[in-house]
């Protein structure tokens, strides 16, 4: 006979191997108690490899939901062993206990395993086979999406232009007074760091320079884009997200409805109209911060500034520059449609797929915006 105590439970067991095993449990049977609990009720069939179990558990004073469940296991441990198993003692209150635990759910293999593999390779390879399906799966979305949007171009009557009108609102006119802000007080901080330097050089009048040509060819567009990814592209991910979790796309689908079209194209085509138009307001108020330190500090006036602010820019600069809001807006809403769709679970994975969305968006923004600075190059040579 051997006998173990714990803080919880005593457990005895009786019987030699080979033969009958007797256990019998007394005290609590509770949460705290469930691991040690389940590692030597597992270890009696495997050391003592008995013909068959009998567990008593008259004197067990007090049995919870993880309990029972303890209690459950070790029942399809034994049957899957082949040893015939026996739980005595039961009284009629844990018996509904028992009678609510699920135990064709716990034949099931689990969703997520008990332990990660510790292999690096392994892990690597896993992780290398999920970035190559979920390469796949962008590659299928942003298809569908072309062809969504050449089906709108043929047919602009299909567009719901209602849709489109008020997310540029959100996405636009509700996005304005941040991007705004921000510029302002980047241009300012930009104005105010160049200057320390440049006044060692009696050069103070090309901070309107630096400014405006950080801003207009790179900053202002990369700048206005990383705000709407945080809040546009988001939302349409946790938008489209509880909509894929509540059953209401697979609605669209039963009525007739393509989501692409129903679902992305009025985001994508809102957000290629308002992100350039930010982008502009983003150059202006970041100007006009370079301008209030340019006024109040380096001792210049306004027209000389926004003279020299002219001469330091070209057309073709804000023409790429509306060029780079317009790619940056098509990945921003694509990718945050797509991650949209894509959500599998409840709540937990709509939060997932918004991350998800706003961290890959910016990574697309900076890549794409890096391809510009590459191709600009050779082509302002």
């Amino acid at each position: 006979m051997a006998a173990m105590n714990h803080s919880g439970y005593r457990m005895t067991v009786e019987g030699t191997a080979g033969e009958e095993a007797s256990i019998r449990l007394a005290g609590r049977l509770a949460l705290e108690d469930l691991r040690p609990l389940m590692a030597e009720l597992r270890a009696i069939p495997e050391r003592m490899k008995p013909r068959r179990i009998a567990l008593d558990v008259s004197g067990v004073e007090y049995l919870d939901s993880a309990g029972a469940l303890a209690l459950i296991k070790m029942e399809i441990l034994c049957g899957s062993l082949g040893i015939p198993f026996e739980l005595l003692g039961v009284s009629e209150k844990d018996h509904g206990l028992l009678r609510l635990i699920d135990r064709e759910a716990q034949l099931r293999p689990p969703l997520r395993p008990e332990s990660e593999r510790s292999d690096i390779v392994a892990k690597l390879g896993d992780r290398a086979r999920r970035q190559y399906r979920d390469v796949l799966e962008i590659m299928s979305f942003v298809g569908e999406l072309v062809a969504a949007l050449a089906f709108c171009l043929a047919h602009p009557r299909t567009v719901r232009w209602e849709e489109v009108k008020f997310y540029m609102k959100r996405a636009g006119a509700d996005g304005l007074p941040i991007v705004a802000l921000i510029s302002l007080l980047l241009g300012l901080i930009m104005a105010f760091m160049s200057s320390l330097q440049l006044k060692q050089f009696g050069a103070n009048l090309y901070v309107a320079n630096l400014v405006t040509i950080a801003m207009v060819r790179e900053l202002g567009p990369i700048m206005t884009a990383i705000l709407v990814a945080g809040r546009s592209g988001s939302a349409f991910a946790a938008e489209i997200g509880t909509m894929v979790v509540n059953d209401e796309v697979n609605a669209l689908v039963t009525m007739g409805f393509d989501p692409v079209r129903f679902l992305a194209v009025p985001k994508v085509l809102a957000a290629m109209i308002v992100v350039p138009i930010l982008t502009v307001y983003a150059d202006v108020f970041a100007m006009l911060g370079g301008l209030i330190v340019g006024v109040t500090g380096l001792d210049l006036t306004a027209f000389t500034y926004i003279q020299q602010t002219k001469a330091s820019i070209r057309v073709f600069d804000f023409a790429t520059s509306l060029a780079k809001a317009v790619v940056f807006a098509m990945l921003i809403s694509g990718i945050g449609c797509q991650r949209g769709f894509q959500v599998r679970g409840g709540a937990e994975g709509v939060g997932t797929s918004t991350t998800s969305a706003v961290v890959s968006a910016i990574f697309l923004i900076i890549v794409a915006d890096s391809a510009f600075a590459i191709m600009l190059h050779y082509v302002r040579q």
